[in-house]
């Protein structure tokens, strides 16, 4: 049931990138066990990002709860926490005692600023990190403040994405040599790596100071967005000569200036134009004429609009669980198939009694954990 069936990964709970990479675990079959704070709120509850974990609640200001995680870490694989740098290591739950415990472990941390480094131990979320990176001014306009994309970047492509790629890496690693070590995944670090072509293109000359004038950033007007006559809005991506051919020609134009495509002079200009011309139908219309051509084109799709998308459907892109509609997992695997779909996100602390039990916990051992309030 999945390509990571058999693998156990222990989850400190928290919010943000180490969730999702949990999710991203979870979704290829691992066993992932999320150590929540007895006690507290589950942080959104019905979240998918929290899907397929099972919970364990714990009161970890409590020594003899440090000595549980500690026990429930002989049979796992893998440890994720999020924490500001230090906080593992107060609660007992260092790396340097997890290893010893657990020579073999992949301890996988993710910060935003990293372990060291003068920003380490302050606080800051996507933006921030995105912002020293770089990535966030190359995605504003000149005409106006950078806009956050979301939380993608850094959350989940710098974060939580960096840091199943890291775990993955390091666990095929220890399969070899039977060592664990530490994982440090930093927001700060994966932002900047995302950057990578961007930087390369500038060392290159190829891209200018001011956001939004470059062929990638909306500057050039076959790659860019427009809105429609209803007021929703279509995409084209037509970079390549072919591709853009074919745009010109559905679309009627034959003026020459548009043959000028790589002439960035021109851009603006030629911009203004296919705003008018889009401008005069409505988003589905366009559909009709360019969508499933070579233009490299797209409505954009809202998320009401994506799940219902005929080609998201016929590749099961999302799925509806307890009414929450969600993206499947991700990657494919032609044979080694995770669960579908997977569990929903559990309550915090739903499966003490079961997980206490396959770590070797009596009746007699758990009934004490619950009556001195550390489950």
């Amino acid at each position: 049931m999945g390509p990571l069936n058999g693998f156990r990964v222990i989850e400190m709970a928290g919010i943000g990138p180490a969730p999702f990479c949990g999710m991203m675990l979870a979704d290829m079959g691992a066993d992932v066990i999320r150590i929540d704070r007895r006690g507290a709120p589950t942080l959104h509850p019905d979240n998918p990002v929290n899907r397929g974990r099972r919970s364990l609640s714990l009161d970890l200001k409590q020594p003899d709860a440090t000595a549980v995680v500690l026990r429930l870490l002989e049979q796992a694989d893998a440890l994720i926490e999020g924490f500001r740098p230090g906080v593992m290591e107060r609660l007992g739950l260092g790396p340097d005692v997890c290893l010893q415990r657990r020579p073999q472990l992949v301890y996988g941390r993710m910060t935003g600023w990293g372990q060291e480094g003068p920003l380490a131990p302050t606080a800051g979320h996507d933006i921030n990190y995105i912002a020293l990176s770089g990535a966030l001014h190359a995605m504003g306009s000149e005409d106006d403040v950078p806009r956050p994309p979301l939380n993608l970047v850094g959350d989940y492509g710098g974060g939580g994405m960096l840091l199943a790629t890291g775990m993955l890496a390091a666990l095929l690693e220890a399969g070899r040599s039977g060592q664990g070590q530490v994982v440090d995944a930093a927001m700060i670090d994966g932002s900047a790596l995302l950057m990578t072509l961007f930087y390369g293109l500038k060392a290159a000359g190829a891209w200018s100071a001011p956001p939004g004038a470059n062929m990638l950033d909306g500057g050039a007007h076959f790659y860019r967005s427009y809105a429609c006559r209803d007021g929703r809005h279509i995409c084209i991506g037509a970079i390549e000569p072919q591709f853009y051919r074919e745009l010109l020609e559905r679309c009627g134009i034959e003026d020459p200036d548009f043959s000028r495509q790589m002439d960035p002079a021109l851009w603006p200009g030629l911009s203004e134009r296919l705003e008018k011309l889009f401008a005069t139908k409505d988003r589905d219309w366009w559909c009709e004429r360019l969508e499933g051509s070579d233009v490299c084109f797209a409505p954009v799709l809202d998320l009401e609009e994506a799940p219902l998308h005929p080609h998201n459907i016929a590749r099961a892109t999302f799925y509806t669980q307890d009414g929450c509609t969600q993206p499947a997992p991700a990657p494919r695997f032609s044979r080694s198939r995770a669960e579908q779909p997977p569990a929903a996100p559990p309550r915090n602390g739903e499966h003490n009694p079961e997980l206490l039990a396959e770590a070797g916990f009596s009746s007699a051992e758990i009934s004490e954990l619950r009556s001195r309030n550390i489950i």
